[in-house]
């Protein structure tokens, strides 16, 4: 089976990139590469945009030597291998174009302060950790506080009505990949920031996330209806 046939676009953490992402899987099923199909639904989605706008380039594009987020600010082009993982790496460009730029920026801005060497370094390890693992919460306060207290019977069960008025939405394209196969002790690294403006290298190094088991999410997986399912201590862990 070819790897974008194992995308269940019904499943609710993907409704931000269904439309496009159907789209996209269309075109691969014609013989289109990632790269193209992700080139073609950014040309719909960015028709204003001038010839020097983002692109998504074969991997082999990437000169050797040359590191991927600064080969990105650079030319504007995205390396992108025939995988889920960029697949997903490419819609959420596509949906969330802003955010994506600021992490990309802050990348380049360390890389240009102290180059590239054997470790990353802090602040582009907490970068790429953001990348790939992230979601974005806006919620009411007694969920946010049941979470920071690992409170999971409040946040799941007797706060429960008040995820309707909670927005959450993955961001990280690892956390998309891994959820084609759902297991219950997936976790996301979940952050409050309301827009691209308050990430800063500070913010990272805060290390403010929360962390959130996606399949508990009110609505999100079928077992979670029943209490027990957040009996399970090595995924609902209490506060250390």
């Amino acid at each position: 089976m070819p790897f974008w046939r194992t995308i269940d676009w019904r499943r609710p953490w993907l409704a931000p990139y269904r439309e496009c992402g159907e789209r996209v899987c269309r075109l691969l099923d014609q013989g289109a590469s990632v790269a193209q199909a992700l080139n073609a639904q950014a040309a719909q989605r960015w028709p204003m945009l001038a010839a020097g706008a983002l692109r998504f380039v074969a991997q082999h594009e990437l000169p050797d030597g040359e590191a991927y987020e600064a080969f990105i600010a650079r030319r504007a082009c995205v390396p992108t291998r025939d995988n889920l993982h960029d697949l997903f790496n490419g819609l959420v460009w596509l949906a969330f174009p802003a955010w994506k730029r600021r992490l990309n920026e802050l990348q380049a801005e360390q890389i240009a302060r102290v180059g590239i060497g054997q470790t990353r370094g802090s602040v582009r390890d907490a970068l790429t950790l953001f990348d790939e693992n992230a979601a974005l919460w806006q919620a009411p306060d007694c969920l946010v506080g049941a979470l920071r207290a690992r409170d999971w019977t409040a946040l799941f069960i007797t706060r429960r009505a008040a995820w309707q008025d909670a927005r959450l939405t993955l961001f990280g394209h690892a956390l998309l990949d891994k959820l084609t196969q759902p297991r219950k002790a997936i976790t996301a690294h979940l952050w409050t920031l309301r827009s691209p403006d308050e990430l800063t290298a500070h913010c990272l190094a805060s290390k403010a996330h929360l962390p959130l088991p996606v399949l508990g999410v009110p609505g999100w997986w079928r077992d979670n209806e029943s209490p027990g399912f957040y009996a399970d201590a090595e995924v609902f862990r209490p506060h250390r």
